[in-house]
């Protein structure tokens, strides 16, 4: 893990003065991305604004969205709220949206980001990520049947990328990239891009570590996300695994939290930032919201990097299953492209 942390900051460099206390990663226009962002998915009507407004008060820049989340026009209004008061500006804020899989394909792309610019009341984007690359048919919103799934090779994700190009040539976005990408699909889309993917949002904690994909997308200078930091116990009850295990509790995250007096949270948060990965931990609580930004004062040593390693088991807690309804073009090993 040290070799990847000193990788990432020698490729990317850090900022640690961007934003107090807050390290960024550089892209090759001059942007800067804070590490450390707020998560919205399974945020609930009602509470996700407030907590949108709170995280922008304590000093939280970075805000990660997507349409499938069914929540952006409340967020859109915290942000706005912020800014109107003279909180922050649009400048300073970074915030990322999703394109869903019901708009894939080159033609369908556009029309996608304009109703997510809509729905935050925003007139740019600062990073566009495809949500899944996994096609499925226009006007529907999650799949039923196998029906609602359309073949890989029928929209490919090099065609989706060509609509992802046009808009951030267009200006409705400053960055573009991909998310719950694989290495081989990752290799496959820079053979046939333009314009490269700088970020791929995935699923990234101590029990599933990646290095793999990790080193990959380093030397390809694509930057990654990690989302489920936490372990996402919170998810919905059909994307849980029987007996599976619970991150926060961990006999080695609440060891090393115990030696550095702070959260299994902090360690967690702290362990990615170390790494110079980006993460989105999702919280719609004050207290929560401020002991997350605080991870970012915690140095993990040496040796507790090295127990942190030792938990990798490759489990995935959000494995994507969702999509091998019967009949599906889809299988774990094609979705993941492992084993």
């Amino acid at each position: 893990m040290e070799q990847l942390k000193l990788g990432w900051a020698a490729f990317l460099g850090w900022d640690e003065n961007y934003w107090p206390s807050m390290r960024t990663v550089a892209f090759a226009n001059g942007d800067r991305m804070p590490l450390l962002g707020l998560g919205t998915w399974k945020s609930a009507p009602g509470e996700v604004g407030a907590a949108v407004r709170e995280a922008i008060r304590l000093g939280y820049r970075h805000i990660d969205c997507a349409s499938v989340y069914a929540n952006e026009p409340e967020v859109g209004a915290a942000i706005r709220g912020a800014i109107d008061a003279g909180e922050v500006s649009r400048e300073e804020l970074w915030i990322t949206s999703k394109l869903w899989c019901n708009a894939h394909g080159q033609e369908n792309v556009e029309a996608a980001l304009r109703r997510t610019l809509a729905d935050l009341g925003l007139a740019w984007l600062d990073l566009y990520l495809i949500h899944w690359p996994v096609p499925i048919k226009p006007g529907v919103a999650f799949p039923s049947s196998d029906d609602d799934l359309l073949p890989p090779a029928q929209v490919p994700l090099a065609d989706t990328w060509k609509g992802m190009e046009a808009a951030l040539e267009a200006g409705l976005t400053r960055h573009i990239g991909v998310s719950n990408v694989s290495s081989r699909k990752l290799h496959d889309l820079l053979a046939h891009c333009r314009i490269r993917p700088e970020v791929n949002q995935v699923e990234l904690h101590p029990l599933l570590q990646q290095p793999a994909l990790v080193a990959d997308c380093t030397a390809a200078g694509v930057h990654i996300t990690a989302y489920s930091p936490l372990g996402s116990r919170d998810r919905p009850a059909a994307l849980k695994g029987a007996d599976e295990p619970v991150l926060l509790e961990n006999p080695v995250i609440g060891a090393i939290a115990a030696e550095q007096g702070c959260s299994p949270a902090q360690v967690l948060i702290a362990w990615h930032l170390q790494g110079g990965i980006s993460t989105i931990p999702k919280s719609v609580s004050p207290a929560r919201l401020r002991e997350n930004l605080a991870a970012a004062e915690i140095s993990l040593t040496p040796a507790n990097l090295e127990r942190i390693a030792a938990l990798d088991q490759h489990l995935r807690l959000v494995d994507g299953s969702f999509w091998l309804l019967e009949g599906s073009p889809w299988t774990l090993q094609t979705l993941w492209d492992e084993g």
